[in-house]
């Protein structure tokens, strides 16, 4: 036996891997290999890196900036909420403007001084999310600032123009001299002291539009490139041109890439400086809980979403975090909502002491594997950007655009079959939940070509035709659930059918056990119990010697009182002969097959 204080010694990759190939038993390793968007490899296990060493660090030591955002229409009751979250914790606001990419259907009044009533400017960090290109508010709050006669040094303000964004939201990509505007207002800002940063280098345009990790990385390279040598065509340095830009990205629930890709961005801009013949200086780096993670069922879940988010995002480096509150997809957010929002933050950074330590995923063989693959993959992605002619000639093309749209077909398609999953909407969803407040409904979003998207969405639409088939029948739509043989053989597929009905709000009425002394089931009381149960619709659910003795029969006898016969288990045509018109199976296109089943009970 070794001594306590003895060093164990140290297993090697071979070991391991024939352990990992013993539980297997013949099994393809791959099995344990994940995938990530963008096709880099999720390994099971890492060794140690040489090179270990913080990289990510933030642009001022200590911990991160909490912000909230500052949404309300109403200029007084927006003002009551962001001097209620300073008070309660926050250390920074983001003014959110309707319209914007971070509108989400509401936004600020033109009003910036009533909204900013009683709030020290100078005291705190202030991002300007604004709308069109972002000049019109930012001399709205330079405004403000001469106002209170506010010395412009002293002030932590992005002003968060991003032309490029709201032309590729526009359509307008075409349009010359994109960012003139904002640029030469920048220089006009920079000439009376302001020290903050104008542009801004804006991934949610990608990643709401359901584009990879390394997409977003190489359109915000690109962003960032175009601003820089935008602020240098009007004359201002290199040197100084890169202090007035900062980044933003999206954090969402996956913490292994979230925190790659954080640590990731750092990286690659400091490899844009040196190219530039500039010696890297530490970025203004933003994150901002994902909107496409967000649902408007079982919203309580967006809370342990967002933290997750906030913990990817704030080890990853970021220097200010914005966290949208849980019911933001029902709503304007009540001050509840916005209380999670910020107390989230609070807990991770005051109980959980998540900044002590400067960039903790440092050394880790997973995440230090996960920043480099990241890197190389983005900066691929932002050179085929630069041949295209930079960013605007590939937003112009379009180009862009259906690479993005290339990669939100893939993972739609992975909720679809529910690979992917959603928990509370897609998996495990409650048809029974109760109603969660918010102060005004949630509008319509319109459309664009890179249209902010939810991974929720179609399968919210199914609940909310259960919602309207509930108000106009008195309940909601039923599927009887005609069990062949015993327990033991029917309640796997029994289950999985619930659950996948259940996601599109459709209420599961399970039939008994009918299974006879001789372990053959009878048909006549299972027909019977279903045709009993009212249910519009019925699925056979068994074991596959069940099926290729009893399904036909059963079938047989169901049509004619059912618009649908469905069964557990893939398509087999002897089946369809017998009268089952669908079949859901792990894997299936579960989107697909429930508006199958809605479409059957309209008829």
């Amino acid at each position: 036996m070794l001594p306590f204080e003895t060093d164990l010694p140290a297993g090697t990759q071979t070991q391991w891997r024939e352990l990992a190939d013993g539980v297997l038993k013949g099994g393809a390793f791959e099995k344990l290999v994940g995938k990530t968007a963008d096709g880099l490899a999720i390994q099971p296990l890492y060794q140690r890196p040489g090179h270990a060493g913080p990289r990510a660090f933030r642009q001022q030591v200590g911990p991160w900036r909490v912000a909230q955002r500052a949404d309300h229409p109403d200029a007084a009751m927006a003002n009551a909420f962001a001097l209620a979250d300073l008070d309660g914790g926050a250390s920074a606001l983001t003014l959110a403007f309707a319209g914007g990419a971070g509108g989400y259907g509401f936004g600020l009044p033109a009003d910036i001084g009533a909204v900013l009533a009683g709030v020290e400017p100078d005291l705190i960090s202030i991002r300007i999310d604004p709308a069109g290109s972002g000049a019109a508010q930012a001399r709205l709050f330079a405004d403000l600032v001469e106002q209170r006669r506010l010395v412009p040094a002293n002030l932590d303000v992005d002003f968060g123009c991003d032309p490029l964004g709201a032309a590729a939201r526009s359509g307008a990509t075409t349009a010359a001299n994109i960012g003139d505007d904002v640029a030469q207002l920048s220089l006009r800002l920079h000439d009376k002291g302001y020290a903050g940063t104008m542009f801004m280098a804006d991934g949610r345009l990608i990643h709401q539009a359901g584009g990879s990790e390394a997409q977003e990385l190489a359109h915000v390279l690109a962003s960032a490139v175009f601003y820089l040598r935008t602020l240098q065509k009007h004359g201002l340095g290199l040197a100084d041109a890169r202090k007035n830009i900062a980044f933003l990205l999206a954090a969402d629930a996956d913490q292994f890439m979230g925190i790659a890709k954080f640590r990731a961005i750092r990286r690659l801009w400091a490899r844009v400086e040196e190219s530039c013949g500039l010696v890297p200086e530490p970025i203004r780096l933003h994150a901002e809980t994902a909107w496409r993670m967000m649902t408007r069922r079982d919203p309580f879940v967006n809370v342990l979403r967002s933290t997750m988010a906030v913990f990817a995002a704030g080890i990853g480096g970021a220097d200010v975090i914005t966290t949208l509150p849980f019911t933001l997809p029902l709503g304007l957010p009540d001050s509840f909502a916005r209380r999670i929002a910020r107390n989230s933050q609070l807990v991770l950074l005051q109980e959980a002491n998540l900044a002590k330590v400067a960039d903790p995923a440092a050394g880790a063989g997973g995440y230090e594997a996960l920043t480099d693959e990241l890197c190389v993959k983005a900066w691929a992605l932002f050179q085929d950007i630069e041949r295209c002619g930079g960013i605007v000639a590939a937003l112009a093309s379009g180009t862009l655009q259906a690479q993005v749209a290339e990669i939100a077909s893939q993972r739609a398609k992975a909720f679809a079959t529910r690979k992917a999953a959603v928990t509370g909407t897609s998996e495990f969803p409650s048809l029974d939940e109760k109603p969660v407040p918010v102060l005004f409904p949630a509008p319509a979003a319109a459309p664009h070509p890179f249209a902010a998207r939810r991974d929720a969405e179609p399968f919210e639409a199914l609940r909310d035709a259960s919602d309207a088939w509930l108000r106009q029948h008195g309940s909601r739509p039923k599927v009887f659930l005609a069990n062949l043989g015993p327990l033991a053989g029917f309640a796997a597929r029994s289950q999985f059918a619930a659950s996948l009905f259940a996601s599109g709000g459709i209420e599961t009425v399970s039939g008994d056990a009918h299974a006879r002394t001789d372990g053959a089931t009878d048909i006549d009381a299972v027909a019977q119990a279903a045709c009993e149960s009212h249910a519009a619709l019925v699925c056979i659910c068994g074991s596959d010697a069940a099926y290729a003795i009893e399904a036909a029969a059963l079938a047989n006898r169901l049509a004619g009182h059912f618009k649908s016969i469905i069964l557990a288990g893939r398509p087999l045509p002897e089946l369809g002969a017998a009268g089952v018109t669908h079949f859901i199976y792990a894997g299936c296109d579960v989107i697909a097959q429930l508006r199958a089943a809605y479409a059957v009970l309209k008829d």
